[in-house]
């Protein structure tokens, strides 16, 4: 069964921990064939959530690829479906995922609301455009407000939400939607076990006024983005079609200016099916999105492909995965083209020629060999040689470089070391694989005192890794305290100059740079170098090197080695020898240049700011506030949620350890809390001495 591409949907499954995504994708699975039991989160057996950490901790640690078909109006359609995690440790995988989608679906828990994470995700799927429909899950649930999200939605997203259904009750009470379109009540009937029937029934008497109000509301929503129905709906709206709401619906959803928005309860089996139509119904197809843009690697200039099969091949990795069976799994999205497997395509990133040997089709972990993969598709391929995360592969006389992803800094470190020697070599080749697979971990050897060090999002993200470690690879570690990732920054400038001479005997070395160093400019990470150099007095081929002497040199900063995020160097005048003189001292001249006037710019050392969401009970507030205080908190925002309150603030990192384990002390274990980064910004002084006193001595 191979439906056309416009029936074709790459769709991903987003929102805040414990909304219930991985529910929602488990019943998709089940309604559509896929599966022949529905595995629960809360058991331990969800299909999806695959990894033996996710099944004990019951979250969703890595995103999930699985395709599977859905009959509507008797069409087939194709869905790819990526069910990504809530927890803001592992967004990288949600960036991704996104990168790569075509729509989705986000999630919203009926009583939490639009919740940080849910923030955090509907920006990301705002870069990079995705289209997006909302189910308002576990309507079943105490405290339950359909309305109230749908309202959230637009005041704290900023959203254009266009409700499609409304619930029949609510809580324990809930029984059904009404159709807005079809003007329709779908009740759902309790059947045998893992079955929830559903009859189609005449809205019931006490909601047809209010059916009525919600019906114009959403002709009135597509409206303002659909001329046709506008000179419709000011004439007579009871006469607009049901086909003509769906149809202007389904553009206003592609265009990202309407979300249709659903409801049900996942656990309870109720409003799946609604949900896969509007799947159908709403988000785009590949041929929809239509055609993806790059850049020629030879010229720079822009090159279009088509989604099409006889375009040249064009293909993005989006993901890297090790497994334990066919080894270093690359996941991959075709966006024009065929590729085959036994294909030799070029990766352009590194240049290089690289063979495809096997392609998959993914279920979960599980693969299913296929022999091409088509325009508008996803799969998983191996035998690369040399590829990351963001490469993008194409035909080897047709090359494009289309754009890669860009991730967030690690914001805290760990050092660890194995148990036994035997195990050094089974750990350097372990967190390599680990660091292929995941863009926002890293590892480093410490300078000064030789330890490994691993970088990460999270306490929870290097907790999972170094229990990798354990289960994955053999490899038992010991690990020191959590470290916050500092930086540096300069304040000031100024110009300087340094000459770098050295005689041995023979041939020396010799350069001699005029610069100004100071401060990046806004927005600018990275080293911002520009060469103001006049008259050849210094030779074109060395100012490279200068550059990069500077750009190393930002690894170990001025205060206490912490990287600095941003630099700009202004190389204005110098002079060379014409036989000592060479790369390498032009390479070593800046290096010294950045060690010995650095200190004159103020430098500072910068630390990371956490957004903290604190959800709790009307009678600990101050509690909460008052131990937000002595952390060198900003409370921020106080509102009512729920019958409880909500505490937002800014809080540096380095005061958040064992934060969870106070939080449920201060309020009796009632209260809950999120955390995602939020800025760098300058440590105080007498911390900033803290810190160097700290980090001059040892990690365990």
């Amino acid at each position: 069964m191979t439906p056309d591409l416009r029936n074709t949907r790459n769709i991903g499954i987003m929102a805040h921990i414990d909304a219930g995504k991985t529910t929602t994708t488990e019943r998709i699975l089940y309604y559509t064939g896929r599966t022949h039991r529905m595995g629960e989160v809360h058991d331990g057996n969800a299909t999806m959530d695959w990894m033996v950490q996710e099944q004990e901790r019951g979250i969703t640690i890595t995103s999930a690829a699985t395709t599977t078909y859905w009959k509507y109006n008797n069409e087939d359609y194709k869905i790819n479906i990526i069910d990504t995690p809530g927890h803001v440790d592992f967004t990288v995988e949600v960036e991704r995922s996104l990168r790569v989608l075509d729509g989705a679906i986000a999630v919203f828990c009926a009583v939490g609301g639009v919740e940080p994470q849910s923030e955090t995700v509907w920006r990301q799927a705002n870069k990079y455009g995705v289209p997006r429909i909302a189910f308002v899950n576990k309507m079943d649930r105490p405290g339950a407000d359909f309305l109230g999200v749908v309202q959230q939605i637009k005041d704290k997203l900023g959203a254009n939400p266009a409700p499609i259904q409304l619930p029949i009750g609510s809580e324990e009470n809930f029984s059904g939607v009404v159709d807005l379109v079809s003007k329709k009540a779908i009740v759902y009937s309790d059947g045998e076990e893992n079955e929830t029937g559903f009859e189609i029934k005449e809205i019931p008497a006490d909601l047809c006024d209010e059916a009525a109000e919600y019906r114009a509301k959403l002709i009135e929503t597509i409206a303002e983005v659909d001329d046709t129905i506008l000179e419709r709906f000011l004439k007579d709206h009871s006469s607009i079609t049901e086909a003509e709401i769906l149809t202007a619906l389904r553009k206003a959803t592609i265009a990202g200016n309407t979300i249709p928005v659903l409801c049900g309860a996942s656990l309870k089996n109720k409003g799946i099916q609604s949900l896969l139509d509007s799947a159908a119904l709403f988000l785009p197809s590949p041929s929809d999105i239509g055609s993806v843009k790059g850049k020629d690697p030879r010229n720079g200039e822009d090159v279009v492909r088509e989604p099409n099969d006889e375009e040249p091949l064009s293909a993005l990795v989006f993901k890297i995965a090790t497994d334990p069976f066919v080894g270093r799994l690359a996941f991959i999205r075709v966006y024009s083209g065929v590729l085959h497997a036994g294909d030799t395509v070029l990766n352009v990133c590194t240049g290089k020629r690289e063979r495809v040997n096997r392609l998959f089709q993914m279920h979960a972990n599980k693969q299913n060999p296929q022999d091409s993969i088509s325009a508008g598709d996803i799969c998983a391929g191996v035998g690369f040689k040399e590829i990351k995360t963001g490469d993008t592969l194409c035909a080897i006389n047709k090359p494009i470089l289309l754009e890669s992803m860009d991730f967030p800094d690690p914001v805290i470190g760990i050092a660890i070391e194995p148990k036994t020697q035997a195990d050094i070599d089974k750990l350097g080749i372990a967190l390599n694989k680990l660091s292929e697979e995941d863009p926002t971990f890293q590892v480093k050897i410490d300078p000064d005192s030789g330890q490994t060090v691993i970088n990460g999002m999270g306490e929870l993200h290097l907790e999972i890794l170094v229990d990798r470690l354990k289960r994955e690879f053999n490899v038992e570690c010991n690990q020191g305290t959590p470290q916050v990732a500092y930086k540096e920054a300069l304040t000031t400038g100024g110009e300087f100059r340094e000459l770098f001479k050295k005689q041995t005997g023979g041939r020396g070395k010799f350069a001699d740079i005029v610069f100004e160093l100071m401060p990046a400019d806004d927005g600018i990470r990275g080293l911002q170098f520009i060469n103001e150099v006049k008259g050849g007095n210094i030779p074109k081929e060395y100012i490279p090197y200068v550059e990069k002497g500077f750009r190393a040199a930002m690894d170990n900063g001025p205060v206490a080695g912490f990287p600095l995020d941003s630099l700009k160097v202004i190389l204005k005048d110098g002079s060379y020898h014409p036989v000592d003189s060479d790369s390498l001292s032009f390479e070593i001249a800046a290096k010294q240049a950045f060690r010995k006037f650095a200190p004159k710019c103020n430098p500072v050392i910068l630390e990371p700011i956490m957004t903290t969401e604190v959800v709790t009970p009307e009678e600990y507030v101050g509690d909460v506030v008052g131990d937000f205080n002595r952390r060198r908190g900003r409370v921020e925002k106080m509102e009512s949620k729920a019958g409880a309150r909500v505490v937002r603030a800014k809080v540096p990192l380095a005061e958040k350890f064992g934060y969870v384990t106070v939080l449920r002390s201060l309020t009796s274990g009632r209260a809950t809390s999120t955390m995602e980064f939020s800025h760098y910004e300058k440590a105080p002084t007498e911390i900033a001495n803290k810190i160097v006193e700290i980090i001059k001595g040892k990690f365990f």
